[in-house]
C-alpha cells in the first residue's frame, strides 16, 4: 500500500493563502458552490495519492496543502505517494477494501475513464465549473467527457511522453547533420554515436508499462493502431510486425541492463550521458540542468521518428489527471481541494517543480509571467513550445485518435502487461513475430470482452 509522506507545515496564514493574482477570484468561485459549506461543517483529513513525488514536487505540494489548510480551517490533507508501475494494483486494493483516497492526481486519463465506466469515480463537473471552463485550452477536457454527459476528471497537466531526445555534441562528433526523422535514420545515428561507454538508445525491454508505451509509439509510427475507431482489436497487422522488428534491431544499441529498465532507468540513462538518445517527457530538461549541467547546452528534442516520412508523427500524451474516487467519505472537501489545486500560485509552483514535464492545461497559466519567466522555460523555448503543441493534440491507449471511441479497458491492458510481454517474446525470446502478434490479439480480445 501507499506510504504517507511527512510534510512539515509551512507558515501560511489564511490571508496569505488567498492573496495574489487570480487567487481571490478562484477562491470566490470555489466558495460560491454548495459543496464548500458542507465541507466546512466537520473536521476531515483528505488523503491525496499521486505517482509524481520527486523532491521538488513534494515541496510544491507542501505549499499547496499549507495554503489550502490555512484557507479552510478544519480540513487537513495527507499526501501519499504511489508509482507509475504500481498504482493499478494499489487502486484495486483501495476499492476492494473500501479505503479509497479522497483525491488522486497524475495518473493517465485512460485509467480514469476505465474506473468511471465501472462506477468507481465521482463526476467532476462541479470542480471544472469552479476552476473556470473558459480558462482551459480549447478541447482540454474532451478526453474526460463520459457517455452520460458528465466529466470523469480533468487534466492536472499535459505530457509529451515520447519525445526523442538527442545530444547535439555527439551528433556533430559522429557527423550527423540533422535529428533523425525515420527509423532507419535513428538506427544509423544511434550506431554512429555508440561507443566509448555510450550506448545508442535507452529503450526498455522489461515487462512493464514503459515497454508498453514504447511499443505503442512504434506501432503508431509504423502507421498502425492497437484498435479500430470502434474498438475492434487491430494489432494483428504488418505495422505491428514492423514495429517489433525495429524494436528488436535496437536491442544491440541499448545498455545490457535495459532488460529490466522502466521509466526511471530510461531518463537516468540519457541524463547521465550513458546513452546518446532518449525517450521521455520534459523532465529531462530540469534533470540535466541539475544532475549533468555539462551537457545542458547540447540537448534538444523532436517527435519520435516513424517508419518513413510518409507516416505522420504523433505524440503520446498520457493526460495526467485529477479525479475523485467513488466511495470517498469526504466528497465535499475533496471537490474543494481539487479546485484549489488550480489556484495560480500553487499550480504554477507544481508545474515548475519539473518545468516542461507537466505542461499547463489552463491557457491563463501558460500566459502567466510567473510561469513563462522560469529559467528552464526561458532557456528551452523551442523545446517547451514543441512539447506543448504536440501534447495538446496527442493521444494515448484510451484515446488513439479523434475518431476513436474512448477505450475504458486501457487500464486493464496496461495492468496485464500483454503488450510488453509481446515485446519480450519477440525481442528477447526470438519467438515467431506473426505468431506472437496473433496470440497478443487474442489476449486483447479477451480483455475487451471482460
Amino acid at each position: 500500500m501507499t506510504k504517507k509522506i511527512d510534510m512539515p507545515a509551512l507558515s501560511v496564514t489564511r490571508r496569505r493563502a488567498l492573496q495574489g493574482a487570480g487567487i481571490v477570484g478562484m477562491a470566490a468561485a470555489i466558495a460560491s458552490l454548495p459543496f464548500t459549506r458542507s465541507a466546512r461543517a466537520d473536521d476531515v483529513t483528505l488523503r491525496w495519492w499521486s505517482p509524481q513525488s520527486a523532491p521538488a514536487q513534494l515541496a510544491a505540494y507542501k505549499f499547496q496543502i499549507a495554503a489550502f489548510e490555512a484557507a479552510n480551517p478544519g480540513i487537513k490533507v495527507a499526501f501519499e505517494p504511489t508509482s507509475d508501475e504500481t498504482y493499478p494494483a494499489q487502486m484495486a486494493a483501495a476499492y476492494a477494501s473500501g479505503q479509497v483516497p479522497d483525491i488522486v492526481t497524475h495518473i493517465p486519463s485512460f485509467s480514469v475513464a476505465s474506473y468511471y465506466a465501472k462506477g468507481l469515480v465521482e463526476p467532476f463537473d462541479d470542480v471544472i465549473k469552479a476552476i473556470g471552463p473558459e480558462k482551459y485550452f480549447d478541447g482540454a477536457n474532451k478526453t474526460y467527457e463520459a457517455g452520460d454527459g458528465h466529466f470523469t476528471g480533468t487534466g492536472i497537466g499535459n505530457t509529451a511522453a515520447d519525445n526523442l531526445w538527442v545530444r547535439k555534441d555527439l551528433m556533430a562528433k559522429a557527423g550527423i547533420d540533422k535529428i533523425p526523422e525515420t527509423w532507419e535514420e535513428l538506427r544509423t545515428a544511434a550506431k554512429k554515436m555508440q561507443g566509448g561507454g555510450i550506448y545508442g538508445v535507452p529503450l526498455p525491454f522489461a515487462k512493464n508499462s514503459a515497454t508498453s508505451f514504447v511499443v505503442t509509439t512504434l506501432i503508431h509510427g509504423a502507421g498502425g493502431q492497437l484498435f479500430t475507431p470502434d474498438l475492434q482489436v487491430a494489432i494483428d497487422s504488418d505495422a505491428t510486425a514492423n514495429a517489433l522488428e525495429f524494436y528488436k534491431s535496437l536491442r544491440e544499441l541499448a545498455p545490457p541492463g535495459a532488460t529490466s529498465y522502466s521509466w526511471g532507468e530510461m531518463i537516468t540513462a540519457f541524463v547521465s550521458g550513458a546513452t546518446a538518445t532518449g525517450y521521455y517527457a520534459g523532465r529531462v530538461l530540469v534533470n540535466v540542468n541539475k544532475q549533468n549541467p555539462s551537457i545542458a547546452d547540447q540537448i534538444t528534442c523532436a517527435q519520435y521518428p516513424t517508419i518513413s516520412n510518409a507516416v505522420p508523427k504523433s505524440t503520446i500524451n498520457d493526460f495526467p489527471s485529477v479525479f475523485i474516487p467513488k466511495g470517498t467519505k469526504n466528497l465535499a472537501a475533496a471537490k474543494q481541494f481539487a479546485a484549489f489545486l488550480f489556484v495560480p500560485e500553487g499550480y504554477i509552483k507544481q508545474l515548475l517543480a519539473a518545468p516542461g514535464h507537466i505542461l499547463p492545461v489552463l491557457r491563463t497559466i501558460a500566459e502567466n509571467p510567473a510561469y513563462t519567466s522560469d529559467p528552464i522555460i526561458t532557456k528551452y523555448p523551442k523545446e517547451v513550445e514543441l512539447m506543448t503543441v504536440n501534447a495538446a493534440k496527442g493521444y494515448n491507449m484510451g484515446f488513439e485518435s479523434p475518431a476513436h471511441k474512448p477505450n475504458t479497458k486501457s487500464v486493464d491492458i496496461i495492468a496485464s502487461d500483454v503488450l510488453s510481454e509481446m515485446v519480450q517474446r519477440v525481442v528477447l525470446n526470438n519467438e515467431n513475430t506473426k505468431a506472437v502478434i496473433g496470440d497478443t490479439a487474442k489476449k486483447l480480445e479477451v480483455i475487451m470482452k471482460s
